[in-house]
């Protein structure tokens, strides 16, 4: 069984896609919501994100929730979700500049020749 093929029998979309990255924030809430406090549950829950999710899966599911809001996704991996956007600083990272806005530094490469 093709990959694909596999994951759309475990549920829909690809490995990587908004759908299946809100399947997982709601396995792992799953998972949390046997915590005794609500509280250590979506800590738990912001924890494991923020330790085991690459930036760029974070990113695709934050900017997934933007777009389609919160359907499908469960009280507890939302909320979880919502720490985890507050604690992130308010400037945009200097990885989101595009390269031909951010000046070369001077390297003996891109420098000129030193005249003699």
């Amino acid at each position: 069984m093709s990959s694909e093929a596999e994951a759309a029998a475990h549920g829909g979309g690809t490995h990587g896609s908004a759908e299946h990255l809100v399947k997982m924030a709601n396995d792992i809430g799953n998972f949390f919501a046997a915590e005794p406090a609500r509280e250590d549950a979506i800590a738990g829950i912001a924890n494991h994100i923020d330790k085991f999710w690459t930036k760029r899966m974070r990113a695709k599911l934050t900017a997934h929730l933007q777009k389609e809001g919160d359907t499908g996704l469960q009280e507890l991996p939302r909320e979880a979700l919502q720490r985890l956007l507050a604690r992130q600083p308010a400037a945009a990272p200097a990885a989101a500049v595009p390269p031909a806005a951010v000046p070369a530094a001077a390297s003996p490469a891109s420098a000129p020749p030193a005249a003699h």
